[in-house]
């Protein structure tokens, strides 16, 4: 069953309800937006919550263990009971932090993701806002995550913090680079810069069998292409082995060794949102967005992005952490050079 028709009936219901009581154009518009931002703000938090638990679950069945099985059916009920309790935690200050940049830095960085959101379609007519230029939209918002770094490493008057800080805004700069690189290589070909208008070029399939993805058009480029997200988008979200903004074995616990309770969780939430985007970015440019036979289109949606959701899992409890002179040299030495070559490939082959 496709969703889009449900939601277009409620939303016509609801409608009708407002301007049967007389509302004027503008206050409906405001409660439909309301409306549209606690489903977000809802769907986030149930799928970090998930995320955790998924992770938690992965992470112990690669290292020959359990993993949490005591709360709720294997432990499902874990993450919830953590997000209670960090939910009743003291919210602890520093005295010499800067207040307002402080307090404001967890909040930043929830609220990047949850603009994101908007602009991600999770299936066929499912989403809230159509820009012509949704991908510009969702990489420059996101940029906003490092600039909470920034405010939490600064407000925090902790040098641990405040190197975090610095290693989140120069990893974030160079890895924006290659992933930029990456995207045009898809925008190129599908002629467009919106989400949708991209998916629906990957319709049908070639030679009669092989899906119209991106990720296998102008083979290997396509394919090269993807990598080189897949490399750039982990960096981005500060996952392993690119965690050198919090990394535990010499920064505590980086840019957030200062927060405790709700604001710490935030961090969390906003990481594993952005994780989320960040994959469901990956199926709209390379995997077909919401095509595939049979099954309704949310459903596919739902299945690609939770699956490159697990490579990003599978890659944090694989590989060792880098240095940071490493980091540099990935992004500015490897990636840089082939998502350069690789976007010439693709535009001499569309071209010729």
């Amino acid at each position: 069953m496709e969703l889009a028709p449900v939601v277009d009936l409620v939303r016509d219901a609801v409608t009708g309800f407002l301007q049967s009581l007389g509302l004027p154009a503008f206050v409906i518009d405001m409660v439909l937006a309301l409306i549209s931002a606690s489903l977000i703000a809802g769907f986030m938090a149930v799928l970090a919550l998930a995320f955790v638990w998924v992770e938690r679950k992965v992470s112990a069945h690669i290292q020959n263990r359990l993993g949490p099985m005591r709360v709720g059916w294997h432990g499902v009920l874990q993450t919830l009971a953590d997000a209670l309790k960090l939910l009743q935690k003291e919210d602890i200050r520093p005295a010499a932090a800067d207040r307002w940049i402080w307090w404001w830095a967890p909040a930043v960085s929830f609220i990047a993701v949850f603009a994101a959101f908007i602009a991600v379609p999770f299936g066929e007519g499912l989403v809230v806002r159509d820009f012509n230029i949704g991908v510009i939209y969702i990489v420059a918002i996101t940029t906003f995550g490092v600039i909470s770094m920034l405010m939490a490493g600064w407000g925090s008057n902790n040098k641990y913090s405040l190197l975090g800080g610095f290693r989140s805004a120069a990893q974030v700069v160079s890895y924006e680079v290659p992933m930029i690189l990456a995207i045009l290589s898809v925008v190129m070909v599908a002629g467009s810069l919106s989400m949708m208008s991209i998916v629906q070029a990957q319709e049908g399939t070639m030679l009669g069998f092989i899906p119209n993805w991106f990720i296998f058009r102008h083979f290997p480029f396509g394919l090269i292409a993807f990598i080189v997200f897949m490399i750039a988008g982990t960096a981005e979200t500060n996952r392993t082995p690119f965690d050198l903004p919090e990394a535990e074995s010499e920064l505590v616990a980086g840019f957030a060794t200062e927060y405790s309770g709700m604001k710490y969780a935030m961090f969390y939430l906003a990481e594993y949102s952005a994780m989320y985007v960040m994959a469901a970015m990956g199926t709209v440019l390379f995997l077909g967005g919401w095509h595939g036979p049979f099954l309704p289109s949310w459903l596919w949606f739902a299945a690609k992005t939770v699956l490159l959701v697990c490579v990003l899992i599978w890659f944090r409890w694989t590989f060792p952490r880098l240095r940071v002179d490493q980091l540099m040299e990935l992004s500015w030495k490897f990636l840089i050079p082939v998502a350069f070559i690789n976007l010439l490939a693709v535009g001499l082959w569309s071209v010729l």
